[in-house]
């Protein structure tokens, strides 16, 4: 295989990293009945709080905690929002969204003095498994990659883990189905929603760290760039199981990676930065067909007295 194949697809499974957990964690929340539609803006916090953490400890690995932590809060934010006041959950996660991109700017004045970008900081780096890096063709794409590729596959397992193979999974199924038949059965749907959807603020700020401290070891202003959104995309893509939502994230990380590799071609700019966009968009008009919702996704939920 050239190498020019053999870059592409690596750089399509570096890319597709960050947008893989934001959509495990979009499909996570919306199977407790809970629609993240602030995605984009846990990621920007989790990125930003990541190079904090970072600067603060002089570990990358503390900056990911603090993303995590941050991400966790986030999650309890969004989820007090729609389940706990019951407001409309796309115009609570618009809002945090919002929030996210102006705090990110306020706290990055007060730290570094710039309204841009922080400093440099300590980043996760590369981790290279010996074992994997001798295989031909998946050590050229896999065997040095960050550390968070395999934080993300152990992520995967344990969504379908929890989902499919334990009884927690199952009440948080029937919740993102018809939470009204999962409170007659003894489930407390309140407090399960609370801690998918703080999960789902974890995974999506881990996302956002690895642009951060995974890339390029500093925070500029709005670096998520969309990725919340098309990996909402993704959630739909995968229709709402684990493995293939995270798959859905190879989508986008392919058309991107060949973006960079048309940007010296004769081709428009324009059309060449639209690419990934438009990949995605074909690939969801297909697959939306084909994809089923969880019934109660986005819906309010009342329990008895209420």
């Amino acid at each position: 295989m050239s190498g020019q194949i053999l870059s592409l697809l690596a750089g399509m499974v570096r890319v597709a990293i960050p947008i893989s957990f934001a959509a495990l964690a979009g499909m996570l929340s919306e199977r407790a009945g809970v629609i993240n539609m602030g995605l984009e803006g846990i990621m920007l916090i989790g990125s930003f709080f990541a190079v904090v953490g970072s600067y603060v400890t002089g570990s990358a690995w503390m900056g990911l905690l603090f993303a995590a932590l941050s991400g966790i809060l986030m999650g309890l934010v969004l989820v007090t929002l729609t389940v706990g006041f019951k407001c409309e959950h796309v115009l609570a996660g618009v809002g945090i969204n919002i929030f996210a991109s102006g705090i990110t700017i306020v706290l990055l004045e007060m730290i570094w003095g710039t309204k841009g970008k922080s400093g440099m900081v300590a980043g996760l780096g590369m981790l290279r498994v010996p074992v994997i890096s001798k295989i031909p063709v998946i050590g050229n794409i896999i065997g040095t990659i960050s550390p968070l590729f395999y934080i993300l596959v152990l992520c995967v397992f344990l969504l379908w883990f929890l989902l499919y193979r334990t009884p927690a999974g199952l009440r948080i199924l029937v919740i993102g189905e018809n939470p009204e038949m999962a409170g007659t059965m003894g489930v407390n749907v309140y407090k399960m929603q609370y801690l998918c959807v703080m999960a789902s603020g974890m995974l999506a700020a881990i996302g956002g760290a690895y642009l951060s401290i995974g890339d390029i070891n500093m925070f500029s202003k709005d670096m998520v760039s969309g990725r919340g959104y098309i990996a909402l995309s993704m959630v739909i893509l995968g229709n709402w199981k684990p493995l293939w939502v995270a798959l859905g994230g190879l989508v986008y990380g392919f058309a991107q990676s060949l973006q960079f590799r048309l940007q010296g071609v004769n081709i428009p700019p324009q059309l060449v930065q639209m690419l990934p966009y438009i990949l995605t968009l074909v690939v969801l008009l297909f697959a939306r067909k084909k994809s089923s919702a969880p019934a109660a996704s986005g819906k309010h939920y009342y329990q008895k007295g209420e």
